[in-house]
């Protein structure tokens, strides 16, 4: 690549996980190729017992956004019509609303389009695709459905905490305690899903600490995420990455990771702590997992409701 680099430590693991021409060179998927019949499968039969769990925060304006990005509003409600009858004279009646938000103030995807270094994407596609009329290429609406096994990582459980603290890197060794825990094997093509239980702090009504600091994954978790063939990540807080970073020179490196040199999505504040409770009590840590987002065209990220069936 061309341009100012990474911080060297960075750029190691740069080199390591990156997936530019894995899938051709014109691919715009990236991991999530790992996601083929066989890992659907292996979701539908993870599913014993039916219960389902939404993992989505509500879409209000009491969302978790609080003006520090501009333009990333929590949605706001409006009702267009309301009892107006079908024709005059009619008792048969509308009503019908409108929302405005940002596409990443709710639980979201960030589409891969999300983030560029160098002026490149993933798998080298030109930065330049980003218009004011949105992500012409690596774009959410590329992405026709996230569906597969979905495996919970509950790293707070795993440490013997209800939360990790903001600021926590998670690492490697974080990663395999909370696998252990699970009694699972991880298969290419399975979704991982993050408990920090950095969600309790924003659910407790502290969105000020819930949106300036956070636990999450550190740089070297890159590394462990790409040796198990891992199609999509998402994770309980805002800033998806562990906040503060873990060194001054590195600005949100686990983005450029993920995004840019894997082409990883990922996902933000997802609130895991009704399904967490759920495979903490019977010990079944995977399931049926649909995270597909809306087709937004061009977008870089897109909302969705995230529903796991166990």
């Amino acid at each position: 690549m061309t341009g100012v680099p990474l911080p060297d430590h960075v750029e190691a693991i740069a080199k390591k996980v990156n997936n530019w021409g894995r899938w051709g060179s014109d691919d715009q998927l990236g991991t999530l190729n790992f996601i083929d019949e066989a890992a659907r499968l292996r979701g539908v039969n993870s599913v014993r017992t039916g219960r389902a769990f939404a993992l989505g925060l509500p879409l209000d304006e009491n969302g978790p956004q609080m003006g520090f990005v501009k333009g990333r509003d929590n949605p706001v409600h409006t009702m267009v019509m309301v009892n107006e009858p079908s024709q005059p004279g009619s008792t048969g009646c509308w009503s019908d609303d409108a929302i405005t938000m940002g596409v990443q103030a709710c639980t979201h995807w960030d589409a891969l389009s999300h983030a560029s270094l160098d002026g490149q994407l993933y798998n080298g596609h030109p930065a330049s695709a980003i218009t004011s009329e949105g992500a012409a290429l690596c774009g959410i609406d590329v992405i026709p459905t996230i569906v597969s096994r979905g495996i919970l990582l509950d790293v707070a459980r795993a440490r013997g905490v209800d939360q990790l603290p903001g600021g926590h890197a998670i690492g490697p060794d974080d990663l395999d305690a909370a696998l252990s825990l699970t009694g699972l094997t991880i298969e290419p093509g399975d979704i991982i899903l993050l408990r920090t239980g950095h969600m309790k702090v924003f659910l407790s009504g502290d969105k000020l600490n819930y949106a300036i600091t956070a636990p999450g994954p550190g740089i070297h978790a890159a590394e462990w995420m790409h040796r198990h063939s891992v199609a999509a990540l998402a994770l309980d807080n805002l800033i998806f990455e562990v906040f503060p970073c873990e060194s001054k020179d590195a600005w949100l490196p686990v983005h450029f990771l993920h995004l840019v040199h894997m082409g990883m999505i990922q996902g933000q504040n997802w609130n895991l702590e009704e399904l967490a409770a759920d495979c903490a009590s019977d010990g079944q840590y995977d399931f049926f997992l649909n995270a597909s987002p809306e087709p937004i065209t061009r977008g870089t990220g897109s909302m969705v409701n995230p529903v796991a069936i166990k």
